[in-house]
């Protein structure tokens, strides 16, 4: 196989998040802002064709290759997404659990701070806001926790999305044997070293 050069690959995505609650779990890629996640929607995802959606895992270690391309029926404006990321038990129970399809969304991802939450918020140190001291440094006052400012996060779905059905979880020894894994891996990993 060769290195297919005409891929745009795109990274500048902040990480994935996995949704397990509705009928399909969810895959969403995370951006900072809505309106640059909206666009990149509109320009590239917008126009795969569902049946063509490709979502490869590649375990390298502790982490592993999130890649996921398609058809596109505008190609003058097509993308793959790849991100490199730490296994989690998020990852862990999507694989375990996605039964052949799932969902694929843009999300918005926001740091919420001591003054932007309710009081039964949870700190990322998992204690709530009201376990927090209201005063100036905001510590955690639980005295096994080492958390020195309250912050938590926020992941808003966008509404768009897609149906995907062909996934594979692959380690790096298989990449060789997919076009799209090995196309990433050719281009990020393999040439460079």
């Amino acid at each position: 196989m060769s290195e297919n050069t005409s891929i745009i690959w795109y990274e500048d995505f902040l990480g994935v998040a996995y949704r397990y609650f509705d009928v399909r779990m969810n895959i969403a890629l995370m951006f900072p802002e809505r309106k640059k996640a909206s666009n990149l929607w509109l320009e590239t995802v917008h126009w795969w064709n569902d049946h063509t959606i490709k979502v490869r895992f590649v375990e390298t270690g502790d982490d592993y290759w999130f890649i996921i391309g398609a058809d596109s029926r505008k190609p003058s404006t097509n993308k793959y997404f790849y991100k490199i990321l730490p296994i989690s038990d998020n990852y862990d129970r999507f694989k375990k659990g996605h039964h052949g399809s799932a969902i694929i969304r843009f999300a918005v991802y926001s740091k919420k701070f001591f003054g932007d939450v309710k009081n039964d918020e949870l700190c990322n140190c998992g204690h709530r806001k009201d376990d927090h001291d209201d005063e100036q440094n905001n510590d955690c006052l639980y005295e096994e926790c080492k958390c020195k400012k309250y912050e938590s996060f926020q992941v808003n779905l966008l509404k768009k999305k897609k149906v995907v059905t062909n996934f594979k979880f692959l380690s790096e020894k298989e990449v060789k044997d997919d076009s799209l894994a090995w196309n990433c891996f050719n281009r990020h990993k393999y040439n460079k070293e």
